[in-house]
């Protein structure tokens, strides 16, 4: 036995051999490796949720499934197709929690429950099988800066100072009879409520009814990381975080400050454990997980945008930053802008993220006006322009682009006339406190509403020319339905092959098969020109050239920097011009080129 084993070694040697002599071919000779197809030739990371478009869902006004006026889970359900019909890749829910509703769901009463006016959770679980059997993912929104008062924690908390969820709450003796100290609230007023069962303050950034958890409670945490579980484990995709940076609070609670310039979000925003709390929420939860995490970061700047997202660190993928959307907005009034203080954003934004950092594009979502409204013109010769323009931009700039609901449809904001036709608690609060007390104008606190309020993105989504446009069966919908629905609606788009819907489509085929348009660099090329937007995307060989007319007026644009209009890769209009070095647009014309 041993003979034989010895005599198969010696074949093998000799083989092995003459398998050297035959191979001449040096080590210093075998070719390279292929390169690592998860790295981009200029140095960034592939990641599924930076190439991902995303739709937001805001369910109270997406679809009514039973009649009573108010979106529904089944409602979503019933529409996947037309979502998926898109090209997007994620959609992202608003809080479909069990809420009593004084923020519109973001006071969570129960975080493990739905909604009752939603639906249930079989229906949740419904819904979000039928995302995934589309191919797409979800994510859902995470509020936990604070809960409702209603909530079970907070029910125990208020009840004494020596109740074992005291401390799941801030909760502070009052200072000389006056709150603990001057901060405001975001919805007007003292950012502190006196509790007539202990005489103690509990703070609350945002409504009474939104009392702020205490983070520096670990107990609280790992309550908050096991809540995160709960929905990944039933199959949620990732999590946008509202108002994340606020979970940090200085625990000296002191005034604002002396140099304090009324950003009081600034002020909130700079607590000391926040990275703490956030690189233990990966820890904990994010790292186990195939997650897209993106956070809401009101009062967060520029410059400590990669102490959040640098991927090195370990803790959100991405933020929002309300630059570009807040741009004409002091909280509800209206003030003055220029297309050329958007550009110098994006220019700031891609200055300040190497490839380590990641942002998102977003002109809208539930906390803005309509994007053509805001940004475009949405009067009817060129609302359809102007809404591809925007969808331009919102699919060419770098980052991951959020589509909000009806902006695919160019849906505009409501004509409103008078404070009862408001809902947003913000908008009624700052009515009591402002206007009530004749510091504001009545007249004047409208006209401006007109142009800032958050109720503009909040009014039914418009499915058809039927009664209510078909956002509901019933009488009467929760906010009242846009009139312009019989005009503006997803039936009517749909039979558009030139429709705002149909750009969309083909602008995320285009962003989807374009690596450039995902994480090619970005150079803009005449930034202070008044109306004309025109920027490069270049990775490697590839560049192209978006070439936007942000205005109503024709134009012939003579390319910066000696470079010609190559191949025409898609545009809003029937232009032809190709290989010229200028171009002849039109009022709110978009091209992309390939160079």
């Amino acid at each position: 036995m041993k003979h034989r084993y010895l005599i198969i070694l010696m074949f093998a040697a000799f083989v092995l051999a003459a398998c050297q002599r035959e191979n001449k071919t040096t080590t210093s000779e075998m070719p390279n490796p292929s390169p690592r197809t998860d790295i981009t030739a200029n140095g960034y990371t592939r990641k599924w949720w930076k190439e991902a478009v995303v739709y937001q869902i805001y369910p109270r006004s997406f679809k009514d499934s039973n009649g009573d006026g108010i979106g529904d889970l089944k409602g979503i359900t019933s529409q996947l197709d037309y979502i998926k019909g898109l090209g997007v890749d994620v959609i992202w829910l608003s809080p479909m929690y069990d809420s009593p509703n004084a923020d519109n769901g973001y006071d969570i009463r129960d975080y493990r429950k739905i909604m009752t006016e939603f639906g249930t959770m079989a229906d949740f679980d419904e819904l979000l099988k039928g995302v995934k059997q589309r191919n797409m993912k979800m994510i859902l929104d995470l509020v936990v800066n604070h809960s409702s008062d209603e909530h079970a924690w907070f029910a125990e908390s208020r009840k004494s100072k020596d109740n074992p969820y005291r401390d799941y709450y801030v909760w502070r003796p009052g200072k000389e009879g006056k709150e603990p100290n001057n901060w405001v609230s975001y919805f007007s007023g003292p950012a502190w409520k006196k509790d007539p069962a202990t005489g103690e303050y509990y703070l609350h950034l945002f409504a009474e009814k939104q009392p702020d958890l205490n983070w520096e409670n670990p107990k609280v945490r790992h309550q908050v990381y096991d809540i995160m579980k709960f929905w990944l484990d039933k199959g949620a995709d990732g999590f946008r975080m509202d108002v994340i940076p606020f979970i940090s609070k200085d625990q000296s609670f002191p005034d604002f400050p002396k140099d304090y310039d009324g950003n009081f979000g600034k002020v909130y925003a700079s607590g000391p454990k926040l990275h703490d709390y956030i690189q233990e929420m990966n820890r904990e939860v994010m790292a186990k997980y195939d997650v897209m995490t993106v956070g809401e970061a009101a009062g967060w700047t520029l410059e400590k945008t990669p102490l959040l997202v640098d991927e090195r660190r370990n803790e959100l993928n991405m933020i929002f930053q309300f630059d570009v959307v807040g741009i004409d907005r002091q909280r509800w009034r209206w003030k003055p802008w220029t297309w050329r203080d958007v550009k110098a954003i994006y220019s700031r934004y891609d200055k300040a993220l190497d490839v380590h950092s990641w942002n998102t594009v977003f002109l809208s979502n539930h906390d803005n006006p309509r994007v053509v409204s805001h940004f475009g013109d949405d009067s009817p010769p060129y609302r359809l322009a102007s809404a591809k323009v925007l969808a331009t931009i919102l699919l060419t700039q770098k980052g991951t682009p959020f589509i909000y609901q009806g902006d695919e449809l160019g849906m505009t904001n409501y004509p409103f006339r008078k404070i009862e036709e408001f809902d947003d608690i913000e908008v009624k609060n700052a009515w009591k406190a402002e206007v009530l007390t004749k510091q504001v104008d009545a007249a004047d606190y409208i006209a401006h509403l007109r142009k800032t309020s958050r109720d503009h993105s909040r009014t039914p989504m418009q499915w058809d020319d039927s009664a209510n446009a078909g956002f509901t069966t019933g009488a009467k919908a929760w906010l009242a339905v846009n009139p312009n629905y019989k005009e503006i609606n997803a039936k009517q788009a749909l039979a558009d092959p030139n429709s705002i819907y149909d750009y969309f489509k083909r602008m995320i085929e285009l962003r989807k098969r374009t690596p450039a348009l995902i994480y090619g660099d970005y150079k803009d090329l005449d930034p202070q020109h008044p109306s004309i937007f025109v920027y490069t995307r270049s990775l490697g060989a590839d560049r192209y050239l978006v070439v936007l007319n942000l205005s109503k007026d024709n134009v012939a644009y003579a390319l910066p920097e000696g470079l010609k209009a190559g191949q025409l890769a898609l545009s809003n209009s029937d232009a032809k011009e190709e290989n010229v070095a200028t171009v002849n647009l039109k009022g709110w014309e978009a091209r992309i080129y390939r160079l």
